[in-house]
């Protein structure tokens, strides 16, 4: 896969974490104003979550704690889910992220 279809970012937020971090509604519309309906988000931040209603529920969790190596398992699941996403159609793609948007 090329990176052009590969988004890397720091968490969506909401509330007051929104004022120095990606503002959930913010990350929404660029996402369904870029790819409509042709992307998937992917949060590995274990400590925290949001509702997926933002992103259409298109929306997976790998639970990998910051400063830490993923699990082997963790990682297969990963990759098999992105490729499957990717595979699907050549205009998919990918946002990931975990806290900051670079640790994990």
């Amino acid at each position: 896969f090329s990176t052009d279809r590969i988004i890397a970012m720091s968490f969506p937020s909401s509330g007051k974490q929104s004022f120095y971090r990606n503002p959930i509604k913010e990350v929404a519309r660029f996402l369904d104003t870029k790819h409509p309906d042709h992307y998937k988000v992917y949060n590995l931040c274990s400590e925290k979550g949001y509702d997926p209603k933002y992103f259409h529920y298109r929306v997976e969790r790998i639970f990998i704690e910051d400063h830490n190596v993923p699990a082997l398992e963790d990682m297969l699941k990963f990759t098999a889910s992105v490729r499957e996403w990717m595979s699907q159609d050549e205009k998919n793609i990918i946002a990931i992220h975990c806290k900051g948007g670079k640790g994990r």
